[in-house]
């Protein structure tokens, strides 16, 4: 592996400077990943004396010379006092580290995109229709894949089974662990559609152990609705309480408990049942919302997510999902980085049933 290291100065060692070097590095950067042969770029920089080191990596000196020439113009973005040298980064121990360092970067990225892959295969390709109900889903991953997902489970008597959940950890590990666990809750939901929601959990719980690797684990509320009778019922395997919200503006948690699935055998879980009049519905989610920080460290919230949800679940003209992001953008502030996935799916009832 070959570095060509070019040193940048400038006349004026102020903060706004490193900007602007940025800025410049944006145009660099994409041009050299046009290029065949170059690995890579690290950018070191000393903020008092206005300098900055740029290391390019280049699979071989061919490659690198190769491609002088159009470096050339893209250089041109660097007005001011250059300094250009080629090294043979492979004659000195640095060069090992770098070639380490670049090899494990790719790792990474590889095992993200399969991560990424899994994931999107365990959500569902379709939201159910319902007469009478209105259902809608939102999900936005992190950055780094994270372990949530939700389904829904059509059952051969015409009742519907919505799941919201999220799995321990990152990466592909947490990616397994969704699939496992989705494929698990719909094929006992279809197999066994007769079970209740809380007998469905403690059954999946007993399989998921043996499938699972140790000290894994996944969160889920699971309910099955009837769409005729508008009855729902319920069951929760560790996770976030859902919040049902009533025409008049009441707002309660669906409280029931139980422990996380594949995490210990043999567990019971809580069931609890509602009846959903005109324009009741029941918010879903994960904890990508309410464990959002402000630049403070201040945390978005359940008490605030429950009064948005007394006070937006209502409106008829948005979404609930629309109302929440809102506020959370505005609570996080410009530049905020996605901690968490984050995963909203409400359920309501817009009209009588006959």
């Amino acid at each position: 592996m070959f570095a060509r290291i070019t040193t940048f100065y400038t006349a004026d060692p102020l903060p706004h400077w490193e900007l602007e070097l940025r800025h410049r590095m944006m145009v660099l950067v994409e041009g050299l990943h046009q290029m065949d042969g170059y690995e890579g770029l690290y950018v070191f920089m000393d903020h008092q004396s206005g300098k900055a080191v740029i290391i390019t990596l280049w699979e071989s000196e061919e490659a690198m010379q190769r491609t002088e020439e159009a470096v050339k113009p893209l250089r041109k973005e660097f007005a001011g006092g250059i300094d250009a040298n080629i090294v043979d980064v492979g004659r000195y121990e640095v060069g090992e580290l770098l070639a380490q360092d670049m090899r494990e970067r790719e790792r990474v990225a590889q095992e993200l995109t399969v991560a990424r892959r899994i994931q999107q295969a365990s959500l569902p390709l379709e939201v159910p229709t319902l007469e009478g109900w209105q259902i809608s889903p939102y999900y936005q991953p992190a950055r780094e894949v994270g372990g949530d997902f939700y389904d829904f489970f059509e059952l051969e008597d015409g009742r519907l089974g919505v799941v919201v959940g999220d799995a321990t950890g990152k990466g592909v590990p947490a990616a397994l662990v969704v699939s496992a666990t989705s494929s698990m809750l719909r094929a006992v939901a279809q197999v066994l559609g007769s079970f209740s929601p809380g007998e469905l959990l403690a059954q999946v719980n007993e399989v998921l152990l043996a499938r699972i690797p140790p000290n894994m684990f996944a969160t889920c509320f699971y309910a099955l609705l009837d769409p005729k009778s508008a009855s729902l019922s319920y069951a929760n395997a560790g996770h976030d309480l859902p919040y049902l919200w009533h025409g008049d503006g009441d707002c309660e948690e669906l409280m029931v408990r139980g422990m996380p699935l594949g995490l210990m055998p043999g567990m019971g879980y809580e069931e609890g049942e509602i009846s959903l009049s005109e324009q009741d519905g029941v918010l879903f989610y994960s904890d990508g919302l309410v464990e959002a920080h402000d630049p403070k460290g201040e945390m978005f919230g359940f008490p605030r997510l429950r009064a948005l949800v007394a006070k937006h679940g209502t409106d008829e003209e948005r979404s609930l999902s629309d109302f929440l992001l809102e506020e959370l953008y505005s609570f996080v502030g410009e530049g905020w980085e996605q901690e968490d996935d984050i995963t909203l799916l409400t359920l309501r009832r817009s009209a009588s049933l006959s």
